[in-house]
């Protein structure tokens, strides 16, 4: 794949730090700061293309399918931390959302040379996990021209799974490959070509709407508290109870037995509580509802 970088949106060198190595460290920053004010405003013109694939990513998950993230550098670094905080934050399962990044684990912490120029393996790393129609590919790279999640892309389009690509420059390759784009257009980087500034900056905001979007319309979510959190430690431990005191208006004490007796899930918990039924009927009345605490109170 010919690379011409000079008519790349991210590689183009931003007029107002051109001389940011002559200020004060106050003005230096500053000028960063306002730069990455822009970030927040060029994701939210993306706002409908990313309402579009949470409800894909939650039609995904309620037919049995997984959310894979894929991307190079910071990208694939950016998708393995968001697909890492789904377990403990939701609750799920390790292999509902997954990180990708070109070279396998060891990039994560160490670059790997000419593994995100590869579109072989992005399409291999994706047949490794058996990727089936259910699932939904996001793509993720600052220059939307990545020939790894490229091929990842491809490669998913023809298994028939959702495609999404999350990229920084307008008409790139990345966009014409999935069925879904989001692009939020940045600018140039403080430091030229540093992509792991602006552009890394509102993938991770991207990234997290996905996500927490996903799991609040799978039930995952009650009012704004996470209802599926796992007590995995000391402080996740006292969050759970501090969730059901939030959600119920019980003593810590109430929500304490609540919990114990029904071995600390948080849903469970707050469901015997407001509807003021045993462990075993919250349970029940849950899995009727698919999880979600609102219609097993009103069914």
């Amino acid at each position: 794949m010919n690379i011409d970088l000079t008519q790349l949106v991210t590689e183009s060198r931003n007029q107002a730090s051109a001389e940011i190595d002559t200020l004060s460290t106050l003005d230096m920053l500053s000028v960063i700061n306002q730069e990455d004010q822009k970030v927040a405003l060029a994701v939210q013109s993306q706002l409908p293309n990313i309402a579009q694939a949470v409800d894909a990513i939650t039609q995904a998950f309620a037919n049995g399918g997984r959310l894979i993230y894929m991307g190079a550098g910071t990208s694939g670094r950016l998708g393995i931390l968001d697909a890492s905080e789904c377990p403990p934050t939701y609750g799920t399962h390790p292999d509902l959302v997954v990180g990708l990044i070109a070279g396998g684990h060891q990039a994560i912490l160490k670059a790997v040379e000419n593994a995100e120029d590869n579109a072989e393996l992005g399409q291999d790393d994706l047949k490794a996990l058996n990727l089936s129609a259910k699932d939904v590919v996001v793509g993720i790279a600052a220059s939307g021209r990545t020939p790894y999640v490229i091929g990842g892309l491809h490669y998913a389009n023809s298994v028939g799974a959702m495609t999404v690509s999350v990229a920084c420059n307008p008409d790139c390759p990345m966009e014409k490959e999935a069925r879904i784009a989001i692009t939020p257009i940045v600018g140039p980087e403080i430091v030229t070509g540093s992509s792991r500034m602006k552009a890394g900056t509102a993938q991770k905001l991207i990234l997290n709407m996905l996500t927490t979007g996903a799991m609040i319309r799978s039930g995952k979510v009650f009012g704004n508290l996470m209802v599926d959190v796992e007590a995995t430690n000391a402080k996740l431990i006292q969050r759970q109870t501090n969730i059901v005191v939030e959600a119920t208006g019980v003593s810590p004490q109430q929500a304490e037995q609540a919990l114990n007796a029904c071995e600390r899930h948080c849903k469970t918990a707050i469901l015997m509580l407001l509807a003021d039924i045993d462990a075993k009927q919250a349970k029940q009345r849950l899995a009727d509802h698919n999880g979600f605490i609102r219609q097993a109170l009103t069914g």
